[in-house]
């Protein structure tokens, strides 16, 4: 097979003339493109015998041959040049396209040449892939194949741990929570409260209730098999004087200590295993 000459492939290559670049328009962008230094143009085209001949771009309608066109024109960036093989008047076949952009001429690749380039990348892209991909792969007889990333566990110990983000309450959870606030607020009342930030706080004063009293309940058995007090005498009423003054007390020591014997006794009393009043 026949070596490839690079200098044929003009598609990694650009060329540009400084001088011309302030005064580029459309009208003058062929002459441009037809100066020697220009490796894009060929010297055996139409355009070159009609440039010598001192004859303007109309007569490349009757000749037959290379020719370079103006294609498209979008002042004072973009200028598309085409070169075509003109076989009559009316028929022509497209062999390249150029594009100058800022005065700098490039060639415009053929869809061959797209195409290989893109599935070129592809397949070293791909193949890049199972390179990487085989030096984590790890195999023992014992344990079999499993993977080993060393960056990536090197990467997550310096990586700082993101914090989670948080997900607003529903309006459920906000009445069931202020309910639990509210009825732990009646059970336990704060001792103090605090008017505002940075204000020594002040105490509560905190209502006491009163205490209901217990009322000593003797089991049926004791109030059923007390024996009824026989009937007796009637007893005569008691005579009564009206200006007599109520008895004195006792101020014996004895009597106080009966009394405050007496008055624990009835203010604590103590209930045995069955039930029964000591």
């Amino acid at each position: 097979m026949a070596s490839v000459d690079l200098r044929d492939n003009l598609l990694g290559i650009s060329w540009v003339d400084s001088g011309w670049v302030p005064i580029l328009n459309p009208s003058n962008v062929l002459e441009y493109f037809s100066e020697r230094s220009n490796p894009f143009y060929d010297r055996t085209c139409n355009n070159e015998v009609v440039k010598m001949q001192r004859l303007t771009l109309d007569h490349l309608n009757q000749m037959v041959g290379v020719e370079y066109i103006l294609l498209h024109a979008q002042e004072p960036i973009l200028y598309i040049i085409r070169k075509q093989q003109r076989q009559s008047p009316t028929q022509v076949i497209p062999l390249a396209d150029y594009y100058i952009i800022a005065g700098v001429v490039y060639q415009a690749p053929d869809l061959g040449s797209v195409i290989s380039s893109r599935v070129l990348s592809a397949v070293h892209g791909i193949q890049s892939a199972f390179d990487e991909a085989m030096s984590f792969c790890r195999y023992h007889p014992s344990k079999g194949y499993w993977w080993h990333f060393k960056d990536q566990e090197e990467r997550e110990r310096v990586k700082p741990k993101s914090k989670r983000k948080e997900e607003p309450s529903s309006l459920f959870q906000r009445q069931r929570v202020d309910t639990l606030l509210l009825d732990l607020r009646n059970k336990f009342p704060p001792t103090f409260y605090q008017p505002k930030p940075g204000e020594k706080p002040v105490p509560v004063e905190v209502k006491k209730e009163p205490e209901v009293p217990v009322e000593i309940v003797k089991p049926p058995e004791e109030r059923d098999t007390k024996p009824p007090a026989p009937p007796g005498p009637p007893r005569p009423a008691p005579q009564t004087t009206p200006n007599k003054p109520p008895p004195e007390k006792p101020t014996n020591i004895f009597d106080v200590a009966g009394l405050l014997w007496i008055f624990l006794c009835t203010s604590k009393p103590r209930v045995d295993c069955y039930g029964y009043c000591i």
